[in-house]
């Protein structure tokens, strides 16, 4: 079972960031944590790598049912959107959210992570419907 949804941008990484965020906010998610995974390795390893940004997104409605469901589905939150330097455009993961229910195996988070994975992939999907109009 693939566990991401992905599609590829025709943007600058800056522009891919900012439009990702504003999809994601268009169906109710907010972005809670931002970690600059190439700053950090850079700072702590002297590593380099390509541009490359995890944003734990969270639509607080659909995290309060699913916390009311299993309190401890919290360590599955938020939703990780990642958004890296690809080498034929920027590619954008996001997490397969049915994730949710299968981990715990718990059948009262499955029709809440449906609605996620759906609220993820029109986010997706407008993000690529948005870049292939641009171009």
């Amino acid at each position: 079972m693939g566990y991401v949804k992905t599609i590829t941008l025709d943007a600058t990484y800056d522009e891919a960031v900012a439009k990702v965020k504003e999809a994601f906010k268009a169906k109710g998610f907010g972005t809670l944590t931002e970690i600059d995974v190439r700053a950090t390795l850079h700072d702590k390893l002297g590593a380099d790598m390509e541009p490359y940004l995890i944003i734990g997104a969270c639509n607080p409605g659909l995290a309060k049912r699913a916390l009311d469901a299993d309190r401890q589905v919290g360590a599955l939150l938020p939703c990780n959107v990642v958004v890296r330097q690809g080498d034929n455009g920027i590619i954008v993961d996001a997490l397969d959210p049915s994730i949710l229910a299968t981990v715990p195996d718990s059948p009262a988070l499955g029709p809440i992570a449906d609605e996620a994975a759906r609220l993820i992939g029109e986010a997706l999907t407008d993000l690529a419907d948005a870049d292939r109009d641009r171009g």
